[in-house]
């Protein structure tokens, strides 16, 4: 595929801002020139892309994921898994900062976005990460240049937990910048552990992992950080809601923009349930944990009712070989970003959601929590980052067709309606039909903060 440095795409149902217009979007550069039911541009150095009467999206901002470089790249690295973005529909991602060294100095931070730059197939960007010692670090991150700050309120690898209030609070109460939370309380989960541990071992059944990560230690945590951020005045973002109780601390009455504390759930969260743990053992085992039928259906509440704010992945690659450990070694995760877009269609399909509501979830909304400049609109000046969408052109789930490093995906063996044919990345056709161009586009995200 050429890269042209002009585009039109013809015969579009364009899905913006909670509509849908049948028309054209004329590109120059990385940029969107025309959006309009009919555009014509007569030059031979216009490429032109038929729609063929599908539906046209802007690219989806994924707001968490773990591309494990640098340290743990044997799962995967920025290059493999922005490439299964790019297939998925995913054209910018924000990367999480528990990798190996950790995302905690300025210095390594640096060094995730120089790797970025050579190897991403997407629009990126990184959180820093903040521990219990590293306040000094945090206060150096320059908030135009970099999505937020992570923090984990629950079990984490190395010193990431941040355990101890005194400096919680000095965080919240230090910065501007989006502060990402998980929350499960450590302390409520390592009981739980101990009690099902002293009957079974290392090798628990699965169906137990809900209750060992319960909804009591999600509740807990989640409660306890919304208190903070309204005590210090902190912009709370509280990752991978996994309970239905959880959602009864958010509110819906404010707009968006004018939010203080806001909400994400991630597609796993909306699609199984602990119905699946017997099929599916380890390879749905994340953290927080899969719960119940009940919690699904009160996630999806809080999602079309507009107390969850966004759809992520949490996309998190380990091994097969590491996944099919008993329940203590086995670690918690799973690769999503090439099958979240058609996973989410798919609930359209079974009438959970419009495909205006996708968008509003996937693409505008995280561009407006993290105030990311010019993209996740289809706007006249906005950048060109769009995703073309067939949603009658079933296709299923293989080995051979799984894009990711780890070579596996919870989805496998699944059929779904809706497939991408092309994505466009700052103007550039990147991806169509299941090739890629053999040229990169991805920029680094900025910030309007």
């Amino acid at each position: 595929m050429s890269l042209p440095t002009a585009l039109l795409i013809k015969n579009g149902k364009i899905v913006n801002e909670g509509t849908i217009l049948e028309g054209d979007i004329y590109i120059e550069n990385d940029v969107i020139k025309e959006v309009a039911p009919l555009i014509s541009v007569k030059s031979s150095q216009v490429k032109v892309i038929d729609a063929e009467g599908n539906y046209i999206l802007p690219g989806i901002i994924d707001d968490q994921v773990h591309f494990r470089e640098p340290g743990l790249t044997h799962k995967g690295d920025i290059g493999s898994e922005s490439k299964a973005a790019i297939a998925g529909g995913i054209t910018s991602f924000i990367e999480m900062p528990n990798t190996n060294p950790q995302t905690t100095t300025i210095e390594k931070l640096n060094e995730k976005f120089a790797i970025a730059a050579q190897t991403s197939y997407a629009n990126y960007s990184f959180m820093f990460g903040g521990t219990n010692d590293n306040l000094d670090e945090i206060l150096k991150v320059n908030p135009k240049e970099v999505a937020g700050l992570k923090l984990f309120l629950g079990s984490s690898t190395g010193n990431m937990l941040v355990d101890d209030p005194a400096v919680l609070e000095k965080i919240f109460s230090s910065t501007d910048m989006v502060i990402s939370v998980h929350c499960e309380d450590e302390g409520t989960i390592k009981s739980n552990l101990k009690t099902y541990t002293d009957m079974y071992g290392d090798d628990i059944p699965m169906k137990y992992h809900p209750i060992i990560r319960s909804e009591e230690a999600c509740y807990i945590s989640s409660s306890k950080a919304i208190e903070l951020a309204k005590k210090t005045g902190a912009r709370l973002h509280v990752f991978h809601l996994s309970t239905a109780k959880e959602t009864a601390l958010f509110t819906n009455k404010v707009p968006l923009k004018d939010k203080k504390i806001t909400s994400e759930v991630c597609i796993h969260h909306l699609w199984f349930s602990d119905a699946d743990y017997d099929r599916k053992g380890t390879h749905i085992k994340w953290n927080p944990a899969v719960k119940t039928d009940t919690d699904r259906d009160g996630l999806w509440k809080a999602l079309l009712d507009g107390r969850i704010d966004v759809i992520a992945t949490d996309h998190a690659p380990h091994t097969l070989e590491e996944k099919n450990n008993v329940y203590t070694n086995a670690p918690s995760g799973g690769p999503l970003v090439q099958h979240a877009l058609v996973a989410m269609l798919e609930t359209h399909h079974q009438g959970k959601i419009t495909v205006p509501k996708i968008v509003e979830k996937m693409c505008h909304n995280p561009a407006i929590l993290f105030q990311i400049e010019k993209r996740g609109f289809i706007k006249e000046g906005y950048f060109a980052d769009l995703v073309i969408v067939d949603i009658n052109n079933p296709w299923t789930v293989k080995k051979d067709n799984i894009l990711y490093k780890c070579g596996w995906s919870p989805f496998e063996g699944a059929t779904f309606k809706s497939r991408i044919t092309h994505t466009i990345l700052n103007g550039r056709l990147v991806f169509q039909h299941n090739k890629f161009s053999s040229e990169k586009a991805a920029k680094r995200l900025t910030f309007t903060r």
